[in-house]
């Protein structure tokens, strides 16, 4: 297996690319710019500089039939301003369309995708009679969108569509603010602890196992098919807070049901990795709260 990674220099994209060179994995890495302390030097990587929005010339540096996994991590706007930007989603979505043709034209026998989990929670909302969506569910509507026109295409380009659901991905290397950083920078600088009433259903899963997985699935997932990535341990959100509070805070107890939950709740049995666990062979081995002890020595360190 040869391997060309899209976002290769990200939060996800680095990790899985550590992940295939590990496995002794040829890979190509592409984004716009690099760290080395992310991805150092390794005969078994090639680092390109190239944006997306150019993906076609990725044409005049491979040739055809010379890698065999197109793996799709790069995505404008992930987090912060961007994510609500109906504009910026929508040509990620199209970008995507973009690196799949061209992943057929090399001949690439199998395209992977990261979607979300969001992608379920924008369709229980957006076709709930009365609901009020907000802004921030563009992002998810962004990844609908690509997983949509990506599957037809794929089959008609005769090219394998992998897709999968990242629940909560989190861990050491990620700075931005999302839940589980704001939560333990706030525990780093004893503020109080206010949440929902927890009730929702959520899952999280370490960044070690998240490339395992992409890997995994690289080497074994089906076409047509999605595959949730998380712990295969999903619960309320009440629940990981209890246990990351107990690992991580003890002498600064949650307080929760202060915040109100404007959010859509998604069933349970959505968040099963059984596919995942049956077709690819994967099974989480970091538990929730150890990667938060992981995370809040890594923040500690930088900040």
């Amino acid at each position: 297996m040869k391997v060309i990674v899209t976002g290769a220099n990200g939060f996800v994209g680095s990790a899985f690319v550590s992940e295939l060179l590990k496995n002794h994995i040829p890979t190509l890495a592409l984004d716009v710019a690099f760290d080395d302390q992310k991805l150092p030097d390794n005969p078994l990587l090639t680092k390109l500089k190239l944006s997306i929005a150019e993906i076609q010339k990725l044409k005049e540096k491979v040739k055809e039939g010379q890698y065999d996994v197109f793996v799709h991590f790069a995505w404008l706007g992930s987090a912060g301003p961007l994510r609500m930007d109906e504009k910026v989603q929508t040509q990620n979505a199209l970008w995507t369309v973009d690196c799949l043709r061209t992943a057929a034209e090399l001949g690439v026998k199998k395209f992977v995708c990261a979607g979300s989990i969001m992608e379920y929670e924008v369709h229980e909302v957006m076709y709930a009679q009365g609901s009020q969506p907000g802004l921030p569910y563009i992002y998810g509507v962004g990844k609908v969108l690509a997983h949509e026109l990506c599957k037809p295409i794929a089959n008609s380009l005769g090219i394998d569509l992998v897709w999968t659901y990242i629940t909560n991905a989190y861990g050491v290397g990620e700075k931005s603010p999302r839940f589980i950083n704001t939560t333990l920078r706030k525990i780093i600088h004893h503020e109080k602890l206010e949440f929902t009433a927890g009730t929702q259903n959520y899952d999280f899963i370490y960044i070690d196992d998240v490339a395992k997985a992409f890997y995994l699935i690289a080497k074994y997932g089906k076409a047509n098919k999605g595959y949730m990535i998380g712990s295969g341990h999903a619960r309320p959100l009440r629940e990981f807070i209890c246990e990351m509070c107990e690992e991580n805070a003890k002498d600064n107890p949650p307080i929760f049901g202060n915040v109100p939950f404007t959010g859509v709740n998604v069933p349970l049995d959505t968040f099963s990795t059984k596919e995942l666990e049956e077709d690819c062979h994967f099974k989480a081995s970091i538990s929730f709260a150890e990667g938060t002890k992981r995370t809040i020595a890594w923040l500690k360190e930088i900040e």
